[in-house]
């Protein structure tokens, strides 16, 4: 198993990367969320990677399924999403493992696992890094293995601010946050067979004004 150390050497130069320890120094659990999407996808027995696992929402909920590795940019989120497994009574490094590693230099063998989640990640990606990440994604998938990727789309009500390229903007925290359309994920995920994609669209009240969020779920096969 990989060690759980900082990956400085493939950070230099990107500080949206990290921002985000900065980011998880204050944000909350939240509690676990659904991974119902797996439903009817894999047995029990897969392996399963949670790309960009922050503080462990789906990561727990995986663990107790499946076998579940948990990787995050931000050694804070690890530190903790490793507390929230063993205060679960999730067996660190047999049902469970998380460890600091960047999305674009995953740090694992090819044709490892069974099924990737990337739930909210690619999003806070560049036009390159996101291209890289789907790269390292394919790698380290098993043939026929299952990849759920979740991320905002351009219909979301906070699209917009300062541009660093198109649909993409750097907010004042220095994180980096891109709206994708559909077109844009087929194009990125040319070599997957895609067997769901759909807009999750919800409205949520902004100063007393209704607001439009909006994202794109894909699921898709290798």
């Amino acid at each position: 198993m990989p060690n759980n150390s900082f990956p400085g050497k493939d950070l230099q130069g990107k500080s949206h990367f990290l921002a985000w320890d900065e980011e998880y120094k204050h944000v909350t659990w939240g509690g676990p969320r659904s991974i119902s999407m797996l439903e009817g996808l894999i047995s029990s027995s897969s392996l399963i990677l949670d790309l960009g696992c922050g503080n462990g929402r789906f990561l727990l909920p995986l663990s107790r399924k499946y076998n579940a590795i948990g990787t995050d940019v931000s050694p804070t989120a690890v530190k903790r999403a490793r507390e929230y497994l063993i205060k679960s009574n999730v067996e660190i490094d047999k049902r469970a493992e998380c460890l600091a590693s960047s999305i674009t230099s995953i740090p694992f063998s090819g044709n490892s696992f069974d099924a990737i989640l990337c739930l909210g990640v690619l999003q806070h990606l560049l036009e390159g890094e996101r291209k890289q990440a789907i790269f390292e994604i394919k790698r380290v998938m098993r043939s026929g293995a299952v990849f759920v990727l979740e991320v905002f789309g351009t219909e979301d009500m906070r699209y917009g601010g300062e541009s660093v390229e198109k649909d993409t903007f750097i907010r004042k925290n220095g994180i980096i946050y891109h709206y994708f359309t559909r077109d844009e994920l087929v194009s990125l995920l040319e070599g997957f067979e895609i067997i769901e994609m759909k807009d999750i669209v919800s409205e949520k009240k902004f100063h007393g004004e209704p607001q439009r969020r909006h994202q794109i779920r894909v699921i898709a096969r290798l």
